[in-house]
């Protein structure tokens, strides 16, 4: 009981959650399945009504499903999606009551205790679920019982309603598969005998309690309200967004400016609170025509400081069109990182008494300004990367999203520059004394090596099809320092690079 009514629990089950999910958008008048691939074999994830009706059921392999069935279409899995789709099914099914919690990865329950007769009534309230539900393409199925145990059998096996305090009335003819066992318990109960629930509970409690464990009348008490169960409604996630309407429009970019340096402090604070750093800001200026105006900020990296963000909105709010002048600001972050709270290394070298070395920051805010006028991505970065093969031996990535790696260890030098291989006349594996290269007659002075380098055999590089490689290290007399190499298989040598 709670406050004095019976407690009331809805569960809400959606049997081809995946499928619905993408055919609510695309809907086929076929036969339709999404894969998974498992143990390098790909099956059936989840079929559509008219797939199950020609024979087709999860697990069976994809060969099998399409020698039953030629026709059928299909399309990869993703789990990661279903889940963003089931969590907005919850914050829906809110409007109904505020204790919503997601069950199993493919439904809802709901403690609508004291919300039922908002709609008419327990009737009334299923009705407009399934109703809303149909509308959206989603198939459902509802149950509704005094506990979790109950509601979550009947809308599992068999859909219906139990009505107060009849729990095993309503629950007793379904299988013992219905009270959340393991599949594994459920056997050894069948082979017993015991193949429904009103089997199992006029049975004698104590030999099945040695037999299979405490969790067999855990789960049959929570059904038939002897033991509580609760149910504990996902939190929203926090929000990030902060507005602010005026009661003048206004026009100037200044204005504007100061707006939105109100914004950026109640948003940073909420972003502290949580221990978070803004990576994309969304800036949305409503003019007095209805029309709005948008300003993207993407940082470099993740930022909760007001004093640095709001020089970087300074573009983008010039080149806004204010119209007949702006009476609305709604700022908000809709990407951000975790940011863990640190001290101001300035205040650390403050109080020590030393001079404050410049801001570790200022390479992200530089790296935003350039962003903002030639995109983030265009703004990069070298990385250390894997390889032993010169050309390999670096990626280019984007400086906002790579972090600076200290992972850059050469045992042996490399040049400064590196070039295509360029051909010069040479005869025999050691350092030609004189030689020719970009019009320039050169002398040895001296030589270092060989380093042999060998291609890697699992890449298809044309430049490395010839083998082996013998690097050497020339200096010449005439300042040049170089990097030329020495293909043993293939007697030639060539220039790839030049040191500093």
């Amino acid at each position: 009981m709670f406050g004095g009514m019976q407690r009331r629990i809805v569960s809400m089950w959606f049997p081809r959650l995946p499928s619905d999910r993408v055919l609510r958008l695309r809907p086929l008048d076929a036969a339709f399945a999404l894969t998974q691939r498992q143990a390098n074999t790909d099956r059936l994830y989840c079929v559509n009504l008219r797939a199950r009706r020609l024979g087709l059921h999860p697990g069976m392999s994809f060969t099998d499903a399409h020698a039953l069935c030629p026709d059928l279409i299909s399309q990869p899995a993703d789990p990661p999606a279903d889940a963003r789709f089931l969590a907005m099914l919850r914050r829906w099914a809110t409007r109904y009551c505020p204790w919503v919690g997601v069950e199993a990865g493919d439904g809802l329950v709901m403690d609508i205790t004291g919300s039922a007769h908002l709609l008419g009534g327990e009737a009334d309230l299923l009705a407009d679920m399934r109703a809303r539900l149909a509308r959206a393409g989603l198939a459902v199925q509802i149950g509704l019982a005094d506990t979790r145990g109950a509601a979550w059998a009947l809308a599992r096996h068999g859909e219906g309603v139990a009505q107060a305090g009849a729990g095993l009335a309503a629950i007793g003819g379904l299988p013992v598969a219905a009270l959340r066992l393991d599949p594994g318990l459920v056997v050894g109960l069948q082979r017993l005998g015991l193949r429904h629930i009103a089997d199992l509970a006029a049975a004698a409690r104590a030999p099945l309690a040695r037999r299979f464990g405490p969790e067999l009348m855990l789960r049959l008490d929570q059904a038939l309200g002897a033991q509580p169960e609760q149910i504990s409604p996902q939190q929203e996630p926090p929000h990030y967004g902060v507005r602010l309407t005026l009661p003048e429009p206004i026009g100037l970019a200044a204005d504007v400016m100061a707006g939105t340096a109100r914004l950026l402090d109640q948003l940073c604070a909420k972003l502290k609170a949580q221990a978070m750093g803004a990576r994309v800001l969304q800036l949305t200026l409503r003019r007095v025509d209805q029309a709005n105006q948008q300003v993207d900020l993407r940082l470099a990296g993740p930022m909760r400081d007001p004093a640095r963000i709001l020089p970087l909105f300074a573009r983008g709010i010039e080149a806004v069109d204010a119209g007949f002048g702006i009476d609305q600001l709604r700022l908000e972050a809709v990407q951000v990182e975790a940011l863990a709270a640190e001290q101001s290394s300035i205040s650390l070298h403050l109080r020590a008494g030393h001079v404050a070395p410049p801001r570790k920051d200022g390479l992200e805010d530089l790296i935003t300004r350039i962003g903002t006028r030639i995109g983030l991505e265009n703004v990069q970065r070298f990385l250390p990367a894997d390889s032993h093969i010169p050309e390999r031996a670096f990626l280019i990535a984007p400086a906002a999203y790579c972090p600076p790696e200290a992972g850059w260890v050469a045992l042996r030098p490399r040049p400064l520059v590196l070039f295509a291989p360029e051909p010069i006349q040479a005869k025999g594996p050691q350092p030609p004394r004189a030689f020719r290269w970009r019009r320039m007659a050169l002398t040895t002075a001296r030589a270092t090596g060989p380093e042999r380098i060998a291609p890697e055999w699992w890449l298809d590089d044309e430049n490395w099809r010839h083998g082996l490689r013998d690097y050497w290290r020339v200096e010449t007399n005439e300042g040049r320092r170089l990097w030329l190499f020495y293909t043993p298989q293939n007697p030639n040598w060539c220039v790839q690079g030049e040191f500093a």
